[in-house]
């Protein structure tokens, strides 16, 4: 029988499984913007459920150590992955309610529903995933119970079939095969389920391995933030590993340092044989991370907004923790909620409306949790939530049935200026339905373009791409490749502008970018489409993207 011990220990082995291994699984994914990549969204996710299952006796039940771990799960759900990973985990809960052991029925029972979950929640779904891995590891325990009621034997043989699985899944997904990878989520849930067998089999929990650990960056010991100052010079920590490559564009380590020095200070460059430790204090985050990526692959990234840390010391923030956003009374008709990353960003949202603008984007996917707390403080009966990009969707949709004394109506914006046409479209004196309806209406007609850089070598539409080289992409697909910022960002702009349908440019800039760099891109197009059109030049301050262009 398996115990709620069993289960716990479970738990903990397979988060500590998939820690050792996420960024490896993070670098199955084909595509090379840079994301909340899958490995780490399912590692952080399951994370929350362990800390969850440290704290339990070890004569909990099955029913207890599953619920409380679905609970865990479903508030610290981060990007789709994570999301479909506690729904398989919310119908294993299911199957075990009130259970104190599980048999092999229990099992396979609890992967059916596990499964039923994952699917419904998924309104296209795609085989040769996640999905594929969790069905085919359950039709195999479903088949293997009819025989055989050893719960042990019952979850081996779904193993072996989810790893059966995942190997074929290049053969359903043509992209996969071209790449010559396996699909990331469901590796990731095969490492999940390695963890599990490691105690069913062996009574062992897998163990962490040094710096493997996933979680939100940590702040800096209370005596480095006491000495800081709103002054500070140079505002971003950057820490990491450079794992070197045998073809690197560059070998010199002292080159790095050099470049380094001259764009911020504190510089560490330590090279080993096969590892060059990086630490930097700077304004530039990510020239930081383009210039160490011509030495090899980065793992163990770590970047802390020294500033940030400061102001939340001085308001008795403790190390490690987001501020405590208190609940409010729901005494407004609406509200909104909506998710950003950059100062810029941060200030046009709440001008325009919104009640809590919760820190996050394209490599910080917020937890269902963090979008819980925001819906939770915003005094309104109804809460809009404008996640603003594809990978939060879901987390947001999570946090409906759980929102407190509101109703919540989630908005499928996949980019920033869809959020912000959304908003702006609002009406006060229209009704909750209406209101969606105008809102989505006005997001689906807002092109977008967006500046960033590869991170990772790949091929997209039998065009290589370098690691580093900047990328234009026009309504989320890959269009334009090169080094010249402006330059992509311009053909990028130009590319989803349809003269005499559009008459509106907002060009916002990043970190990285700076204000001539937009007024070059303004410039080129009022060059190409004078009169015909209006443009608008915003300070966004976001981080990896350049630039966020948006048509209209």
């Amino acid at each position: 029988m398996i115990t709620g011990k069993m289960f716990r220990d479970g738990i903990i082995s397979a988060s500590n499984n998939i820690a050792n291994s996420r960024q490896a699984v993070d670098a199955l994914n084909i595509f090379p913007v840079p994301d909340g990549d899958t490995g780490t969204n399912m590692s952080m996710t399951i994370g929350a459920a362990a800390k969850e299952m440290a704290v339990l006796a070890d004569d909990c039940t099955i029913s207890e150590a599953s619920s409380r771990c679905a609970s865990a799960l479903l508030r610290g759900a981060r990007g789709n992955s994570g999301v479909i990973l506690s729904l398989i985990f919310r119908g294993f809960s299911k199957a075990f309610k009130g259970l104190d052991e599980a048999d092999g029925k229990a099992i396979a029972k609890a992967f059916s529903e596990g499964v039923e979950a994952a699917y419904k929640a998924v309104m296209k779904p795609t085989e040769g995933t996640i999905l594929t891995v969790i069905r085919m590891a359950s039709e195999a325990a479903g088949e293997a119970v009819k025989a055989d009621n050893n719960p042990m034997h019952i979850a081996e043989t779904a193993l072996a079939a989810a790893k059966e699985a995942l190997a074929k899944t290049p053969e359903q997904l043509p992209v996969l095969k071209k790449a010559g990878v396996v699909d990331a989520g469901g590796q990731g849930l095969v490492l999940i389920l390695e963890g599990f067998e490691s105690v069913f089999d062996h009574s062992a929990i897998v163990q962490a391995l040094e710096g493997s650990a996933v979680a939100p960056v940590s702040a800096p010991s209370k005596s480095t933030v006491a000495a800081a100052s709103d002054d500070i010079e140079f505002g971003y920590c950057s820490e990491f590993l450079i794992e070197k490559a045998n073809d690197a564009k560059e070998k010199d380590p002292l080159k790095l340092r050099a470049f380094l020095e001259s764009i911020g200070d504190c510089v560490v460059v330590v090279d080993d044989s096969d590892i060059i430790k990086v630490h930097v204090h700077s304004n530039q985050p990510g020239n930081v991370i383009q210039a160490a990526l011509k030495y090899g692959q980065l793992i163990n990234i770590k970047i802390d907004n020294m500033r940030y840390q400061h102001r939340n010391a001085d308001e008795g923030v403790k190390e490690g923790e987001e501020p405590v956003l208190p609940p409010a009374d729901p005494t407004n008709d609406y509200g909104f909620v909506a998710v950003c990353a950059g100062n810029g960003l941060t200030e046009l949202f709440k001008d325009i409306g919104a009640d809590i603008v919760v820190s996050g984007g394209q490599t910080m996917n917020p937890s269902t949790d963090d979008i819980l707390n925001a819906i939770n403080a915003t005094p309104a009966k109804t809460v809009f939530v404008l996640p603003n990009n594809k990978n939060i969707i879901m987390a947001a949709e999570q946090a409906i049935p759980l929102a407190e004394g509101r109703e919540v109506r989630v908005l499928q914006t996949k980019t920033i200026p869809q959020g912000i046409s959304a908003m702006l479209m609002f009406d006060e004196f229209d009704d909750a339905d209406t209101n969606q309806m105008n809102m989505m209406e006005a997001a689906e007609h807002v092109s977008t373009a967006q500046v960033t850089f590869a991170a990772r070598d790949s091929e997209v539409d039998g065009n290589p791409i370098e690691q580093g080289e900047i990328m234009g992409l026009c309504n989320g697909k890959i269009k334009f490749t090169g080094k010249d910022i402006a330059d992509i960002a311009f053909k990028s702009a130009d590319k989803i502008f349809k003269k005499n349908q559009n008459s509106l440019i907002t060009i916002i800039y990043g970190e990285e970018a700076t204000e001539e760099m937009a007024s070059e891109v303004e410039a080129k197009l009022r060059d190409k489409y004078g009169d015909e059109v209006e443009i608008n030049i915003v300070n966004g301050g976001q981080p990896i993207y350049y630039f966020i262009i948006s048509v209209e």
